[in-house]
């Protein structure tokens, strides 16, 4: 069985995972990332995008309302190509009265949280989107944060710094010897290899799925898994967060976020067998439909795109059995205290405003047992692309990519701006001045260009079309993916040196899609799935070219098995 070594081994490529990888590599540890599917698949890649300043939970949970307070600065030093300042709203209607207000205010100003607060006109000409109904407004700091671009930006600056990233292999044990975990089984999703990963400690990121490694080592957690649905609106329809002033409900939140707005979110309580099988049901569209609409009236007569669920992790129960109640906070396990199990570590719970506090706080417990020294600094060091000023984000001025300034450049705005927007100044390695070959547009929706497809194969280790959608926004426009996912599907295949089937990441990549689809099939979303399916069935014949494909590899499979059995029976012949 082949084997590598390591100093620590992190199973679970979400933003948590991806941040102890970071921290781990900055250390000057040897590490590898283990990941069962593609980086930010999971429930990372599945919330609302919210950049929490901590507004949410000051009422209910003070502590987290502080971690997120501490973490939306440092953030915002760290990470700012994949964070959007808008600031938010938290309104009051009619309904809610104003009672709750002076309560939120209070806890704003216990957790360190500024708050500002506004009139009704002062609110509608701030964001002329909200609710003219609304009797009250507060504004705070809340924003907006891409959680694929800033895993993806993670884990870059972890392979920059000696980190191995393992994606589509899934940890299926723990090698435990002398009661002491030495590291764990792997097996390759791809080729379906079995091998070892030998390392000094395990650190177990894998959030709603921590269960699944704890019991390799006949541990167990006490997870109350909380299912969210949320909808993606067709377009923006609001420039800042819209919250609701009252209790945590249903349907509070609507976030901008790129070229969309999303409502959510719903509150479920799941079991453990039911995270593979989540959907939307029609209840809860409705409920996000009706009760969004308080927030922006403008919602009832927009498209919406998709739907989709995810699943938090919440690891303490409270006394009423709802997660609305339920801390948000961090939950780090020190095996080796907890359970006199050295070499474990497991981090769970949080969200994804605090994974880079979780990652420092697990990354910690292992240098403990490591005997290293180097204190974190993913705090202040910034990630991979996060160079860029604010000025230079939204204005374009004196950003020097590829060797000229996108204010002097000849490429039109919507190119230069959006992988600049996507990528920071790490953009200077595919845009490029003189390249109308690199700098052809292949999605139109999100203008994504060929030189970014093939950056995100060669430096971000997108192997599907699906990986390309979470790093460059591919597909992920009005039209899904109708024309430029075939496109995109044969650059792919063309682009990977271990001959990816075009054909193959592509139907994958429309079941995909077809999955968030599906819920919202009415008006505009209806009519475009029907243009998409005659597109890419009755134009450009996806089934037709499957069929072809499928009876080729049937024909090889034949002659091999007679090939097979001539073989065999000639040599009966002979012993004969």
């Amino acid at each position: 069985m082949r084997r590598l070594e390591a100093d620590v081994v992190i199973i679970g490529g979400g933003a948590t995972g991806a941040g102890v990888f970071r921290d781990c590599c900055l250390r000057g540890m040897r590490s590898i990332l283990v990941e069962r599917n593609d980086i930010a698949s999971g429930t990372t890649g599945r919330n609302h995008g919210l950049l929490h300043s901590g507004a949410r939970y000051v009422v209910t949970d003070s502590h987290s309302a502080a971690e997120c307070i501490r973490e939306n600065r440092t953030l915002k030093h760290i990470a700012g190509h994949c964070i959007e300042k808008t600031d938010g709203l938290f309104i009051s209607l009619p309904e809610d009265g104003l009672s709750y207000q002076q309560d939120f205010i209070n806890g704003c100003a216990r957790a360190g949280i500024p708050t500002e607060i506004l009139t009704p006109q002062q609110a509608l000409q701030l964001e002329p989107s909200v609710n003219p109904a609304l009797i009250g407004a507060v504004r705070i700091p809340d924003g907006t944060i891409d959680p694929f671009r800033i895993t993806s930006a993670n884990i870059l600056d972890a392979r920059e710094h000696g980190g191995t990233l393992l994606s589509d292999t899934k940890a299926v044990g723990l090698i435990i010897r002398m009661g002491h975990v030495q590291g764990i089984q792997c097996r390759d999703q791809r080729t379906g290899e079995l091998f070892e990963i030998r390392a000094r400690q395990v650190i177990n990121a894998t959030g709603a799925w921590c269960h699944e490694v704890m019991e390799y080592a006949d541990l167990s957690v006490d997870m109350y898994h909380s299912r969210g649905a949320l909808l993606i609106m067709g377009h923006r329809l609001n420039g800042m967060v819209i919250n609701r002033c009252r209790k945590p409900g249903d349907a509070d939140i609507l976030v901008p976020g790129d070229t969309v707005s999303v409502i959510g979110t719903t509150s479920t309580h799941v079991g453990r067998h039911e995270l593979e099988t989540l959907e939307v049901t029609d209840e809860e569209v409705r409920v996000l439909l009706e009760e969004g609409s308080k927030l922006a009236p403008e919602m009832m007569n927009a498209r919406v795109l998709r739907a989709y669920c995810g699943v938090r992790p919440l690891v303490s129960l409270s006394s009423d059995g709802s997660d609305r109640t339920i801390s948000r906070g961090l939950v780090a396990i020190d095996h080796a205290e907890s359970d006199a199990l050295p070499g474990l570590i497991t981090i769970t719970g949080g969200k994804l405003m605090t994974y880079r506090l979780m990652a420092e706080v697990a990354t910690d417990m292992a240098v403990r047992h490591l005997g290293v020294s180097e204190k974190c600094s993913t705090a202040s060091k910034p990630l991979p692309g996060a160079l860029l000023s604010d000025q230079d984000k939204s204005k374009g001025k004196n950003v020097q990519v590829g060797g000229y300034s996108l204010a002097d450049s000849s490429l039109p705005k919507t190119v230069a701006g959006s992988a600049v927007y996507r990528h920071g100044e790490r953009a200077k390695d595919f845009v490029k001045e003189d390249s109308k070959w690199c700098n052809a547009v292949v999605c139109e929706c999100e203008v994504v260009t060929r030189g970014e497809i093939l950056y995100a194969v060669d430096q971000l280790n997108a192997r599907s079309l699906s990986d390309l959608r979470r790093r460059t926004r591919v597909g992920m426009g009005p039209c899904q993916g109708e024309m430029c996912a075939c496109r995109t599907a044969g650059l792919l295949a063309e682009s990977r040196s271990d001959q990816i089937d075009a054909l193959d990441t592509l139907q994958d990549f429309i079941e995909e899609r077809w999955k968030g689809v599906r819920p919202v099939l009415w008006g505009d979303g209806l009519r475009e799935a029907e243009f998409s399916y005659w597109v890419q069935e009755g134009l450009l014949g996806l089934g037709s070219l499957r069929q072809q494909a499928t009876c080729a590899a049937n024909a090889v499979d034949t002659t091999a098995d007679h090939t097979t059995a001539d073989h065999t029976a000639q040599d009966e012949e002979r012993t004969a």
